[in-house]
């Protein structure tokens, strides 16, 4: 195959086959196959396959129906799968989304992996894919900071908290963005939805950690000390 037009295999948001700009059509029964090789991104025994994706299936319509699958997944036009008497694996040269999530966009890594499929092993997966989803948004907020692109960090925050409204860490790091961008107010505003939500859900506070971030940045459009600002930080 040329340089430039390797196989890329989309799994975040939808499945999506593509060489270059042309998207080729797999059957939905071979996505699965295909989509489960490329998570698990090992050599898998025919076995594993089988149990994982017909459960409910005899052995021997489990079998007719990997084969049904392998077939139809050859008439994509796309070399994909290596199938060998030791099992079944994606080719090597087959390039995988969420095998380099650190290249995905905030709108990529926004996206659910696979969302409108609800298999068991595809939740596990996408379970186990969000802390690595929440960290790299995390690690992106802080650099576009850094560099000064406080908007765009804001927004990778919040995707963040779309995706675990209940993660105190995303919180604690809008906070610090606002704060970063000079925007007290509104960084104390956002503590409050915070705490509220906190409250309501799990019945705890926000980290003290979060609370002395405010505290040690005060400022116009913080309340102030006559009020009782901590005080107020702690009710």
């Amino acid at each position: 195959m040329p340089p430039g037009l390797r196989l890329q295999l989309v799994l975040m948001g939808r499945f999506a086959l593509r060489r270059g700009d042309q998207e080729l059509a797999v059957p939905a029964s071979s996505q699965r196959l295909v989509a489960l090789l490329a998570l698990r991104n090992r050599r898998i025994g025919r076995y594993e396959v089988t149990r994982t994706l017909w459960p409910d299936y005899a052995a021997d319509r489990s079998a007719a129906a990997l084969r049904t699958a392998l077939w139809r997944v050859n008439q994509s036009g796309g070399q994909l799968i290596t199938a060998a008497s030791s099992g079944l694996s994606l080719e090597t040269g087959v390039e995988v989304d969420v095998h380099n999530m650190v290249a995905l966009t905030v709108a990529d890594l926004t996206c659910d992996l696979l969302p409108d499929w609800y298999d068991d092993w595809v939740q596990d997966e996408r379970a186990r894919l969000l802390p690595t989803r929440l960290h790299i948004l995390d690690s992106l907020a802080r650099r576009l900071s850094a560099s000064g692109r406080h908007a765009d960090a804001i927004h990778a925050a919040l995707a963040a908290i779309r995706l675990d409204p209940l993660r105190e860490n995303a919180h604690q790091t809008l906070i610090e963005l606002h704060l970063a961008e000079g925007n007290r107010s509104e960084a104390w505003r956002h503590f409050q939805r915070c705490r509220q939500l906190l409250r309501r859900e799990l019945g705890v506070d926000p980290p003290e950690s979060m609370r002395r971030l405010l505290e040690q940045r005060k400022g116009p459009g913080m309340p102030k000390a006559g009020t009782g600002t901590t005080h107020a930080l702690q009710r």
